[in-house]
């Protein structure tokens, strides 16, 4: 295995960030997730603009975008796997506080290998809220402590997601997915509003499936006829269980509009590496 660091590849055990990094003493860093296939990560200039968002939320400078590509290839070049592609920029070395420090950025590259996702899933509506008025809502920062804390209670359910609602009680999104649902034949997703990310695959499923983004109570998800998440890595993957607590769980069907937005995804995802 081999990482990418501020221009330099090595071996993980060999790799070098200072302990004082504000992404690891703080989370002051913002990242993206690429899928890998075929020796190149999908939808990568869309990733970096996301990426440039997030930095720019967070006020830190963006990446050079040429320089990222080349690290990128240097480092697929070195690992050519198919799997996950990991984009981090944090703030740099800082003090121990909220103050940042004057020696500039953290960039870094890694890939890894990707198990297959299975055709469908259970996910678990967890208590605790998204905040859409967060400083931080809507950016793919380094502080992702809650999600942790979410998606290991949705593993104790038997669920390989957790599904948070916002602090008006609407449906807004999974640890690391988007959700979409389907009433009376309309598919839907939350919008940008309830304080989900922006997540790549949701926008692309926007654009190639019709998909209707609104606001969306949480008990949505009890009167859908279909359901399914999105990210870099699940791609479409339909919601069969929903759970709401220990002894409370409901059935969902892989229906027609699922599929066909899984097929859909699937088959422009391959024409181009980079929509």
């Amino acid at each position: 295995m081999k990482v990418w660091i501020n221009g330099r590849l090595s071996e993980p055990d060999d790799a070098r960030i200072s302990p004082f990094d504000h992404g690891f003493t703080v989370g002051d860093g913002v990242f993206e997730t690429c899928k890998v296939s075929g020796g190149e990560p999908f939808a990568l200039t869309r990733h970096l603009l996301r990426l440039d968002r997030s930095a720019d939320g967070l006020g830190l400078p963006t990446p050079d975008h040429e320089v990222v590509r080349a690290g990128i290839a240097e480092l697929l070049e070195a690992e050519p796997l198919a799997g996950r592609l990991r984009i981090t920029l944090t703030g740099g070395p800082g003090p121990l506080g909220s103050d940042r420090g004057n020696d500039g950025t953290t960039l870094t590259l890694a890939v890894s290998p990707e198990s297959a996702w299975e055709s469908s899933t259970s996910v678990a509506v967890v208590p605790w809220v998204r905040n859409e008025r967060s400083a931080v809502a809507g950016l793919k920062t380094t502080s992702y402590a809650e999600n942790v804390v979410a998606l290991d209670r949705a593993h104790r359910l038997q669920s390989s997601e957790a599904i948070f609602a916002n602090t008006r009680d609407q449906l807004c999104e999974g640890t690391g997915s988007n959700i979409f649902v389907v009433l009376d034949g309309e598919l839907l997703t939350p919008s940008l509003e309830s304080g989900c990310l922006a997540g790549i695959t949701r926008e692309l499923v926007v654009e190639w499936c019709g998909a209707r983004e609104t606001a969306l109570r949480l008990d949505t998800l009890k009167d859908a006829q279909e359901a399914f998440l999105t990210s870099s890595t699940r791609d479409v993957q339909p919601i069969s269980r929903v759970v709401w607590g220990k002894d409370d769980a409901s059935s969902l069907k892989v229906g027609p509009v699922s599929e066909r937005a899984r097929a859909t995804f699937a088959e422009r995802a391959a024409s181009t590496p980079d929509p």
